[in-house]
C-alpha cells in the first residue's frame, strides 16, 4: 500500500506547481433558481485541459536529472499522455505513452502537437502492460499514472485549492479510474477538514472501485462506458487498502446522465467538459441538497471529440 500524501509534501508540491498550473476557482453550477450548492473545480483550464498535469508534472519535476535525461514513459487514455508529452517538452526530454487505439481522436492528437510520441496498441494490451509491469524492460522512466506517490502528492494540490476557496465545504465528488486523483485529493482533504465526505464516482459501465468495496477484496468488472478516463477495469492490490480508508461513499452513474451534465456544463456555465469529467456533477444531481451540502464537484478533464460534443449538445 502507498503510503499517503503528507500535507508537507502536498504543500511542496504547490510551491513546485505555482509556475505550472492555474488555481482553478470554484464556479457555482449555473442554476435559475440561484444560489447553487454545488461548486465547480473546472480542472478543464489547465494549460493540458485536464488536472493530469499536476500530478505527472510533479513526478517528473521530482525526478533526478540522470533519470529524466532517459526519456518518460507512462500509459494513458489520454489526458496522462497529454501532461507527459508537455512536461517533457518542459525539460527538454522525449516522452513517450501507450495508448488505446480506441481513444478520442482529439486526445491523441494533442498528445503529438505537445511533442509525445502516441504508441497505439489494443485496450488489452495497455492493461496488459500495467499488470504485467512491461515497462521494466523499455530504457525510459516509467510514471505510474495512478500509484506513482508524487503523482498523488501532485493531485492533492486540488484539495489545498478547494479549503483555501471553500472552507465550509461539506462534501467533494471525484471521478476514480485508477485511484491517483481521489488518493491525492482524498488524503489532504482528510488532513485540513476530517469532515469532509470523500465521494468516489464511477460511471455504471466500469465500477471496479465499487464492486471491489463491495467485495472486500480488488477486483476486475468489465468495461463498458463513455467515459474513456475512468475506464480501469480494476483496483491494484496496491491502491485498495488506501481507497478504502479515505472513500466516504462510491455513486454510480448511467451514461446517459453523464451525458445530460456535459450539455448542462456546455450551455449553462459554458465549460466543455469530456464524460469522466463531467462524472461529478452527474453524481452531484442525484443527490438531494439536505444530503450533500455544500458540494464541490471536480470537473477532472476537457478533452472531447468534438463530433460527440455535438452529437450530446443536439440530442
Amino acid at each position: 500500500m502507498p503510503t499517503p500524501p503528507s500535507l508537507d509534501e502536498i504543500r511542496i508540491a504547490a510551491t513546485r506547481l505555482q509556475d505550472v498550473i492555474i488555481h482553478t476557482p470554484l464556479v457555482p453550477l449555473h442554476t435559475y433558481d440561484p444560489p447553487s450548492t454545488i461548486l465547480l473545480k473546472p480542472e478543464t483550464h489547465q494549460p493540458v485541459g485536464s488536472f493530469k498535469i499536476r500530478g505527472v508534472f510533479n513526478a517528473v519535476a521530482s525526478l533526478s536529472p540522470e533519470a529524466r535525461s532517459r526519456g518518460l514513459s507512462t500509459v494513458s487514455a489520454g489526458n496522462t499522455a497529454q501532461a507527459l508529452a508537455w512536461a517533457g517538452r518542459h525539460f527538454g526530454v522525449p516522452a513517450r505513452s501507450v495508448m488505446p487505439q480506441s481513444a478520442p481522436a482529439s486526445k491523441i492528437e494533442a498528445v503529438r502537437a505537445y511533442g509525445g510520441e502516441p504508441v497505439l496498441v489494443s485496450t488489452e494490451e495497455v492493461f496488459r502492460f500495467l499488470r504485467e509491469h512491461a515497462w521494466e524492460s523499455e530504457p525510459y522512466t516509467f510514471i505510474h499514472p495512478w500509484s506513482n506517490r508524487d503523482v498523488m502528492i501532485g493531485h492533492g494540490t486540488i484539495a489545498l485549492e478547494i479549503i483555501a476557496d471553500c472552507p465550509e465545504v461539506e462534501t467533494v465528488l471525484i471521478p476514480v479510474g485508477g485511484g491517483g486523483l481521489i488518493a491525492g485529493v482524498g488524503s489532504c482533504l482528510k488532513a485540513l477538514k476530517s469532515s469532509v465526505r470523500v465521494i468516489a464516482v464511477e460511471p455504471t459501465g466500469c465500477p471496479s472501485l465499487h464492486a471491489s468495496l463491495e467485495a472486500g477484496r480488488p477486483v476486475t468488472v468489465d468495461c463498458n462506458t463513455i467515459c474513456d478516463g475512468v475506464a480501469v477495469p480494476y483496483i491494484t492490490q496496491e491502491m485498495y487498502p488506501l481507497l478504502k480508508d479515505l472513500v466516504d461513499d462510491v455513486i454510480l452513474v448511467s451514461d446517459d446522465a453523464v451525458k445530460a451534465a456535459i450539455k448542462r456544463l456546455a450551455i449553462g456555465n459554458k465549460i466543455v467538459a469530456e464524460p469522466s469529467g463531467a462524472l461529478s456533477v452527474a453524481a452531484a444531481l442525484t443527490i438531494s441538497p439536505d444530503d450533500r451540502g455544500l458540494t464541490v464537484c471536480i470537473i477532472t478533464g476537457g478533452s472531447i471529440d468534438p463530433e460527440e460534443l455535438a452529437k450530446i449538445l443536439t440530442a
